[in-house]
């Protein structure tokens, strides 16, 4: 949503990372691929980039001038997927290519949960690290509530009508 309104905002294009990673079925990518559409789908002077993938983060941090970050807590990040999971069972969002219909397969759906529930203790530290490496001369903002969101969303706007 954050990724979406901004790009309207600020008439940018929004590359939502999963659609250019997943194949039909859930397939993952070969990893020479995927950073070579990923380098390909980032190309542009100017771009919103909406995802993690840490294996391709190191380069989007450098390439962009603006690093946001999200970090809901571990229960409000879950029970958001768990209803997304629900309102799109069975069909495609828009934010995912052909052929990824969301689903409730219980091995999947349990490894995700498990990623995102020990997310702030085995990921977020490398993530903040790779952060700190680049943030010279960007605008970092790191969002932990709703209202930290539309805080940020509300000086998108200031700084645009300028």
């Amino acid at each position: 949503m954050l990724a979406r309104e901004l790009g309207r905002r600020l008439g940018l294009p929004v590359v939502h990372l999963d659609r250019v990673f997943w194949r039909p079925g859930w397939v993952e990518p070969p990893r020479d691929e995927w950073e070579r559409l990923h380098r390909e789908a980032l190309a542009g002077d100017a771009w919103i980039a909406d995802g993690n993938y840490g294996s391709t983060m190191r380069d989007r941090l450098r390439w962009a001038d603006t690093i946001v970050l999200i970090d809901p807590s571990p229960a409000v990040c879950l029970w958001r997927v768990f209803r997304r999971q629900l309102r799109w069972l069975g069909r495609v969002r828009d934010d995912l290519p052909p052929g990824c219909p969301e689903r409730l397969d219980a091995r999947a759906t349990m490894a995700f949960w498990r990623y995102i529930w020990a997310y702030r203790r085995t990921r977020l530290p490398r993530v903040l690290a790779l952060i700190e490496e680049v943030q010279a001369g960007r605008r970092v903002e790191i969002l932990r509530s709703n209202g930290e969101v539309q805080g940020f969303l509300e000086s998108i706007g200031r700084e645009s009508r300028r």
